[in-house]
């Protein structure tokens, strides 16, 4: 049983030192962040003077322009170090790349944003959660509203949950639903519908940042709330105008969705180093050798390994698929390894936690971190309950 032994081209291997980096010093500062409540701005100044942040803007406007397997591959990398900081780039990532694939030809509010986080270290992500709502992905009218106003442009008044990274975002894709003030003297084009996604920039009068973020997992990634409060934004920031959607290209949107999947492949991976770790080195003195010569403790070892190179089998290698092939790969695929590879995760990190035993409770550990982070992957989309029903239906239905 052979696999390909990523990383495997010198290109693979740059960003995955880079990331390796990146995540190594991260590591060094989560303990005490996440024990005082505090957000790592310092990881994102990092990031930025890394060029991590330009991973998948294009060449063309000075950015790496990785594919999704190199992508993959240095998150896996950087969520070993943080998983918390690794979940803020995956969103990121994805939302530079779900605006890309869409774009044809020139456009110049994609140009805006690649420049944005080329030459200013510029980070997106999408705001979409709401109180009332929950998930987008289950449905329901956004509270958020965003009025159209006669000459074009907009004012949005709303509040959003889970804006990940909220503390360093610079732009908010934000989803809301749309309603027209401008009236028919205005002239200007019918809305198409009732839900559309704005452009959002922090400095804009009437954004802010509530601090509410205060969970067991994934704490220091600063999912707070996105307070808007009568936030005029231009007319050219209605992304849906300038940048519509292709449904020809979804199939990539959802592909890119594995950078997240990735951020809890690699906690898993960290949480299995840091078990094989302590069983190399603890030695009680009721032994005479360290306890990775126990059978138990070899078996909860080998069940990781097995765990994660199944894992390894399905990102890795549906993310080269789609790197060469992009039609070649379907949403339902893409959930499908989500699903997997999270739940394996999980496993892992259990098995992990029994082997080191009451030491992995301990605070000075990072075992703790990662039993308490990985589980956050079960409530990222698509959720498991969709994911089974889609796959069902298509089992069933053909």
């Amino acid at each position: 049983m052979t696999f390909p032994a990523y990383p495997l081209t010198d290109r693979q291997k740059q960003l995955v030192t880079m990331a390796g980096e990146l995540a190594d010093t991260f590591a060094q500062r989560a303990a005490a962040h996440e024990w005082e409540g505090s957000f790592p701005y310092e990881n994102y100044k990092d990031l930025q003077q890394a060029g991590y942040l330009r991973l998948p803007v294009p060449r063309d406007f000075g950015g790496l322009g990785a594919d999704l397997l190199e992508a993959v591959l240095a998150q896996q990398r950087l969520a070993q170090g943080d998983g918390a900081t690794a979940l803020v780039m995956s969103m990121h990532l994805a939302n530079i790349v779900r605006l890309g694939v869409n774009v044809t030809g020139s456009n110049e509010l994609f140009a805006q944003i690649c420049q944005a986080v080329v030459q200013d270290g510029a980070i997106i992500n999408t705001a979409a959660s709401e109180p009332a709502t929950g998930s987008p992905s289950r449905g329901g009218r956004f509270a958020t509203i965003a009025r159209r106003q006669r000459d074009g442009s907009w004012i949005i008044s709303g509040r959003k949950t889970y804006t990940t990274g909220s503390p360093v975002l610079t732009h908010f894709l934000v989803n809301c639903t749309l309603e027209d003030e401008a009236g028919a003297e205005a002239n200007l084009p019918p809305l198409k519908g009732e839900r559309g996604t704005i452009l959002v920039t922090r400095d804009m009068p009437g954004v802010h940042v509530e601090f509410t973020w205060n969970t067991v997992a994934m704490r220091g990634s600063g999912s707070n709330d996105l307070v808007l409060e009568d936030v005029h934004v231009p007319a050219n920031y209605h992304v849906d105008a300038q940048i519509p959607t292709n449904p020809a290209v979804q199939n990539q949107v959802a592909a890119w969705q594995m950078v997240t999947t990735a951020v809890y492949h690699g906690i898993a991976e960290g949480a299995r180093n840091e078990a094989i770790r302590f069983a190399r080195q603890r030695r009680p003195n009721s032994l005479d050798k360290p306890i990775s010569s126990v059978p138990h403790i070899q078996e909860k070892a080998a069940k990781m390994e097995l765990l994660l190179t199944e894992s390894r089998a399905l990102l890795y290698g549906l993310s080269a698929q789609f790197s060469s092939s992009p039609t070649s790969v379907s949403a339902s695929d893409c959930a499908a390894v989500k699903y997997l590879v999270t739940n394996h995760a999980v496993e892992v990190v259990d098995l992990a936690m029994r082997l080191v035993g009451a030491a992995a409770l301990s605070l000075q550990s990072p075992m703790q971190r990662y039993y308490r982070d990985v589980r956050a992957g079960l409530s990222n989309p698509p959720m498991d309950d969709a994911t089974i029903t889609m796959l069902g239906k298509q089992a069933l239905e053909g």
